[in-house]
């Protein structure tokens, strides 16, 4: 087991944390570690990874390169795929065992415009990270900042480190709001072929003019068109 903790702590291809982007987005979370555990560290990146990166489906990479960390950190933005990898490459950077989560799930955060994109209310491959603290795997997912939470009346979704941090369960108002459909499971780097190939494949209308950049747009602007089944 140790072995294997061993393995998840180091940087990847994607999980690029020696790089000065991911160092400098790291200190400034982590300005002093004096005093702090795992935990508080985890907990820590989780806020700034949640809310430090805004959270956008449109004009998101999906290149090799557009998926490292560092290159996420100097765009700024991403959505699921792209702040767990931020996430995952931060925690790593403290030593702390992290791994990537996929799985299909009903009613991700989106407008009426992006749901037209996405085919329905189903997405694939939403991202999220199991860490391992205190002896255990638990489960975090700094993906939707505050802001857009508050756009589209969903309640933020906090961390503490000790228990799971999987899904919002119900927006503001108690409607249901997201449920897991389908675990692909836990991945020790990004999967790239696997993950990108059945994103673009289940959701095509999303990558009108390349491969790998998703469809323009803003899902702040778009907040008032938004429903929540």
């Amino acid at each position: 087991m140790s072995s294997d903790l061993d393995a998840l702590r180091g940087p990847t291809e994607f999980l690029d944390y020696e790089t000065p982007a991911v160092r400098k987005f790291v200190a400034e979370a982590i300005p002093d570690e004096t005093g702090m555990t795992d935990i508080d560290k985890a907990v820590a990146l989780y806020y700034a990874v949640r809310d430090g990166i805004h959270y956008e489906v449109y004009g998101a990479d999906l290149s090799r390169t557009g998926l490292r960390a560092s290159s996420i950190l100097e765009a700024g933005f991403g959505f699921c795929v792209h702040k767990a990898i931020v996430y995952a490459a931060a925690v790593r950077s403290m030593g702390i065992p992290c791994r990537i989560t996929y799985g299909d799930v009903r009613n991700h955060l989106a407008s009426d415009r992006l749901r037209k994109l996405v085919g329905g209310d189903i997405f694939r491959y939403h991202s999220l990270n199991s860490v391992y603290l205190d002896g255990k795997w638990v489960k975090a997912t700094p993906v939707f900042n505050k802001l857009l939470c508050r756009l589209y009346q969903i309640k933020p979704l906090d961390f503490d480190g000790r228990q799971d941090s999987l899904y919002h369960p119900h927006d503001q108002l108690g409607r249901r709001h997201m449920e897991f459909l389908r675990m692909h499971g836990d991945f020790d780097d990004v999967p790239y072929e696997r993950v990108v190939e059945g994103i673009r494949q289940a959701h095509p209308l999303l990558f009108p003019e390349s491969v790998t950049v998703t469809a323009p747009g803003s899902l702040v602007d778009e907040a008032d068109s938004s429903t929540t089944v």
